[in-house]
């Protein structure tokens, strides 16, 4: 089956915009995102609501739980169900984070691998097994993290590119978790992305946080895109070119004509970025 690449700018699709969605689809979304494990055994109204969108719209996945970095065997009986979902839906793209999650069982977070040699080599093996297993190319997500693992060998950036240089696979720029690393860790967040292997980068994610404390940001998907974030979005585009991106929203949902205004923003910048790269060509 010939799946469309993905393009433009997306919306996580959550429950509770369905009843919207269900009587229109503004044009302002070019794609859905979904967590796989949150849609996978669904049926009913659900799972009608579902096929229905996924027959008249492209769809991404973004994994939550296949834990590439824990200590336990990769679950593969999970990735074979993935994999029967990907293609009973026609979803173009999979990412996961580059995180874990589980250690004798899941435990409700994404938590940060140490960054060494030794977690490059051995991430990279399970992230080039799911993509045997899958039979494509998956994008692995930088994760927001809040306490580095001890005994580090390299940078979080260092650690982000050895991986998908050994592994062969390709990256999921999340713009909010720069940013919130760049204030969590002090580093420059527009000199990080600018650093990416920006031929890897096939898909973008943006999103809102919470300030704690003038040094400790949270990711929480739960609150509007801030200028610097949409600023550091420029900069990504000016980097990697205006590829696919999604505006997450998981908490405080605020009516669907809300989210669209800020879906508009990533759309607006990509159709600049995309004009001045036609320009300069």
């Amino acid at each position: 089956m010939s799946i469309p690449p993905l393009h433009g700018a997306g919306l996580g699709l959550r429950r509770e915009l369905l009843p919207a969605l269900r009587s229109h689809v503004p044009d302002a979304i070019d794609f859905f995102e979904i967590a796989p494990e949150n849609w996978m055994d669904l049926g009913g109204k659900m799972g009608r609501d579902l096929r229905m969108l996924t027959e008249r719209h492209a769809f991404a996945c973004h994994g939550l739980s296949l834990s590439l970095g824990g200590p336990i065997p990769l679950d593969e009986a999970f990735l074979l169900r993935v994999k029967g979902f990907l293609h009973e839906h026609g979803i173009a793209l999979y990412t996961e984070h580059l995180a874990y999650c589980s250690d004798d069982g899941h435990l409700y977070d994404l938590l940060p691998i140490p960054f060494t040699a030794e977690a490059v080599s051995y991430v990279a093996r399970r992230i080039r097994r799911t993509q045997d297993i899958l039979e494509r190319r998956i994008a692995i997500e930088n994760a927001s993290y809040y306490v580095a693992a001890p005994m580090a060998d390299m940078d979080e950036l260092g650690f982000v590119c050895a991986v998908a240089a050994e592994a062969d696979c390709d990256l999921h720029l999340d713009v909010n978790n720069v940013f919130v690393n760049s204030v969590n860790h002090g580093f420059d967040p527009a000199d990080f992305i600018r650093r990416l292997p920006a031929e890897r980068v096939v898909y973008m994610h943006t999103a809102g946080h919470y300030r704690q404390a003038p040094d400790l940001l949270i990711d929480t998907h739960g609150a509007a895109v801030i200028e610097p974030v949409w600023d550091l979005l420029d900069i990504a585009y000016q980097h990697c070119g205006p590829v696919p991106t999604l505006l997450e929203r998981d908490f405080n949902i605020p009516p669907l004509i809300e989210l669209v205004g800020e879906v508009e923003r990533i759309a607006t910048r990509q159709r600049h970025h995309d004009h001045a790269r036609r320009q300069t060509a």
